[in-house]
């Protein structure tokens, strides 16, 4: 179906009279298709990024557009997708050949040949990207609309343009795009044959790559609201799939008449408690794992009590087995992550204390650069209905981020490192490595942390002296 709808704002942009005159120069037809006209339909903007499908060859169109833009962009050609792309402005454009697909039962990599525009658009995932807006000059303007797109955007409903099952089988990565899609573009729903397409063809996913796996889960991960993506993915039975140990986290226990809390519903609750305050993707992801390590330490205590003992070292610990399954970093972003979980019961031990400066230097000194990091996944962590303990826990929260700022500022505590070396020891008392040049620094540690000595060389040289002669060494001083 052709429709006359206005796409001013797109039509007016600096490229489209380029890809106009290219069409007529080269007597083919273009079109702007897929997701910068959903976008423009749904007032996302501004639009970053621009698909043109050619009927013909794609690849030589972006090269003649490219040098009649005299863009200073790189002109870059993807020949395993037989796709070209530059950037003009501030706008990223890629192009690809009007073509149709056929795919095998083990791969999501399609046999692809030359096709119509309609075969383009029959290949493509949902039919709210399968609009393609006519940049030719006979047919400027025209909006073909061949399955509805429009109607699907206005109802905000995701739907295959042909059968789910077989769009699904044939590349399942299109089962995370359909969930990303509904989280990310706000309020859209899955049509109801498309989500069981979904569940029904769920095991396929294990032919996608890790790394696009998890491409689409950080986008789920980044929406302002991360639970919708999350929900969506395990009612489809796939975060199952995926991430067994938040699904684990699932259903309330009950002994004596003594229940804890759903710690599925608890975890995405600080999940989208810590997107209100942060972007950081793997701040994120330490707020999904933090409690992954409760299921195998629950335990009742009779006659009243469930303990969930040592969970933050055993989550610590499951995190890199998820990272490694998932072909994630195990980088600085694994021991970012597995540094939050274990020490995410830390900050409240405090709180319950009476904030003394010397729980507040250790906690300081063990979670270093991420301290600030640290409270904010605590606070996130907060999920009790009870309006009193939730300002109870909030505002103690706030007294210990206020003696952070005052002995940080004061002792230096930050990535805090002993102002006694090894070396130092060894040369002063002429010993080689050994146990007592561990005890020593440790000493020094400890009496700063405690407050009995400044962070300051003198009071440590001192210390060191007398721990050194307790344990029976000599300086050439003695």
């Amino acid at each position: 179906m052709n429709q006359n709808i206005n796409f001013q704002s797109l039509l007016t942009l600096d490229v489209v009279d380029g890809l106009r005159e290219t069409t007529r120069e080269l007597s083919v037809q273009a079109y702007l298709v897929g997701g910068c006209l959903r976008d423009h339909l749904l007032g996302r903007f501004p639009i970053r990024e621009l698909d043109i499908v050619v009927v013909g060859n794609g690849i030589e169109f972006a090269r003649k557009l490219h040098s009649k833009l005299n863009s200073p962009s790189e002109f870059t050609i993807y020949k395993n997708f037989g796709t070209a792309m530059f950037r003009f402005q501030d706008l990223t454009l890629e192009f690809v050949g009007a073509r149709k697909e056929s795919y095998s039962r083990n791969s999501r990599n399609p046999k692809v040949e030359s096709g119509t525009l309609r075969d383009d658009l029959y290949r493509r995932d949902f039919t709210i990207n399968t609009l393609a807006l006519d940049v030719t000059s006979e047919n400027f303007g025209l909006l073909v609309d061949p399955f509805a797109g429009v109607r699907d955007i206005g109802l905000r409903l995701i739907r295959t343009p042909l059968d789910a099952s077989k769009t699904f089988c044939d590349d399942p990565l299109r089962i995370l795009r359909a969930l990303r899609f509904a989280t990310t573009l706000g309020s859209f729903e899955i049509e109801k044959k498309t989500f069981e397409g979904i569940k029904r063809n769920k095991h396929r996913l294990e032919i996608v790559s890790r790394e696009r796996v998890v491409q689409e889960l950080n986008k789920i991960l980044l929406t302002d609201k991360p639970s919708v993506g999350l929900y969506l993915l395990d009612r489809a039975g796939v975060l199952e799939l995926l991430l067994p140990e938040i699904t684990n986290l699932k259903g309330v226990e009950e002994i004596d008449g003594y229940r804890h809390k759903d710690n599925f519903d608890h975890t995405l609750q600080v999940v989208d408690n810590i997107s209100r305050v942060t972007k950081n993707i793997w701040l994120r992801w330490a707020a999904l794992l933090h409690d992954i390590g409760k299921p195998v330490t629950k335990k009742f205590i009779p006659p009243s009590k469930w303990t969930f003992w040592n969970h933050e070292l055993v989550g610590s610990k499951m995190a890199k087995k998820i990272f490694t399954r998932l072909k994630m970093p195990l980088n600085e972003h694994l021991r970012y992550v597995q540094k939050l979980i274990a020490m995410s019961s830390r900050p409240i031990s405090i709180v319950e204390d009476s904030v003394t400066d010397s729980a507040v230097r250790r906690l300081i000194f063990e979670a270093g650069e991420q301290i600030e990091d640290l409270i904010m996944l605590c606070q996130a962590d907060i999920t009790t209905k009870n309006k009193k303990r939730f300002e109870d826990f909030y505002n103690n929260f706030e007294i210990v981020k206020q003696k952070i700022v005052e002995v940080e500022e004061r002792d230096r505590l930050r990535n805090f490192r002993p102002p006694i070396s090894g070396d130092f020891i060894m040369e002063h008392f002429n010993i080689k490595p050994s146990r007592e040049v561990g005890i020593i620094k440790e000493s020094i540690t400890e009496a700063i942390l405690r407050g009995d000595i400044d962070n300051d060389f003198d009071q440590a040289f001192d210390l060191m002296k007398k721990e050194g002669k307790r344990l029976g060494l000599l300086s050439d001083e003695d």
